[in-house]
């Protein structure tokens, strides 16, 4: 093949990658073919060849009703396959549902991936008044919600300022977060242990969350939660702190039998 072909090829998984990514991001209802050129910045004709391609091998679904295309089913069933990942996520599984239930808020499992941060695992608390901002396998720019700001401020600086100089134009899409607040948030986050959100990503909610140490790597994963400013007073947080702290702990350091 031609010298230019092993380039093409790599440009077309990766577009097909950034839509895959753009698609996971969109809510349930999903997203239309002119939202993703637009975001891509690609011409509709590139971009409904490749979600063409992507909806034939199963990656996403297309609704004709709609006219919107969907994660497929595929995606899911390659995410099942046996993996250290898959493993990490069903050991901290339980620490996410125990959090939950001690909180009484809805709580998350989140995962570093790239400048972004993915939900791996939410699970609902007991609270009358609910705040569900994101759910699984939906994606957020590092430093967009507490479990994001965790991961971001466990980078080291360097590293930091090269994630907010990269998703600083994508912040638009967050009128509430500024490069500045940003960095601020990152500070807190290392001189307390835990990130906060205050109706930064959605009005009248408010976040936590801590980064799961990694005794060989920069931690990847953080346990957060959402609660409606409704609850959130001095005694609500610093018990959400402690429920946090003991929780990952105890999956950390787990007391010896006997």
């Amino acid at each position: 093949k031609p010298a230019g072909a092993q380039a093409d090829g790599t440009q077309a998984i990766r577009r097909a990658a950034s839509i895959l990514k753009a698609v996971a991001k969109a809510n349930a209802m999903g997203v239309p073919l002119a939202e993703i050129a637009r975001a891509e910045d690609l011409p509709r004709s590139t971009a409904h060849r490749i979600l063409k391609c992507l909806v034939d091998e199963g990656f996403l679904e297309y609704g004709s009703a709609t006219r919107r295309y969907q994660m497929g089913g595929l995606t899911y069933e390659l995410g099942l396959a046996v993996s250290s990942g898959v493993l990490e996520v069903a050991r901290w599984r339980d620490v996410i549902d125990a959090v939950a239930r001690r909180t009484g808020v809805t709580s998350y499992l989140m995962r570093r991936s790239g400048v972004e941060a993915v939900c791996l695992v939410k699970a609902e608390g007991t609270s009358v008044v609910r705040v569900i901002p994101v759910e699984v396998g939906q994606r957020r720019l590092l430093g967009v919600g507490a479990g994001a700001t965790a991961l971001l401020a466990a980078l080291d600086n360097d590293s930091c300022e090269r994630v907010i100089a990269t998703i600083a134009p994508g912040l638009r899409n967050h009128p509430r977060i500024t490069v500045d607040s940003l960095r601020a948030a990152v500070a807190l986050a290392r001189t307390s242990g835990f990130a906060m959100s205050q109706g930064q990503v959605v009005e009248e909610s408010f976040g936590l969350g801590a980064i799961i140490p990694d005794a060989y790597a920069v931690p990847a994963l953080a346990v957060s939660i959402a609660a409606h400013v409704s609850l959130v007073n001095e005694a609500n947080i610093a018990r959400w702190k402690r429920i946090i702290k003991e929780e990952i702990q105890a999956a950390v350091d787990p007391v010896a039998p006997g």
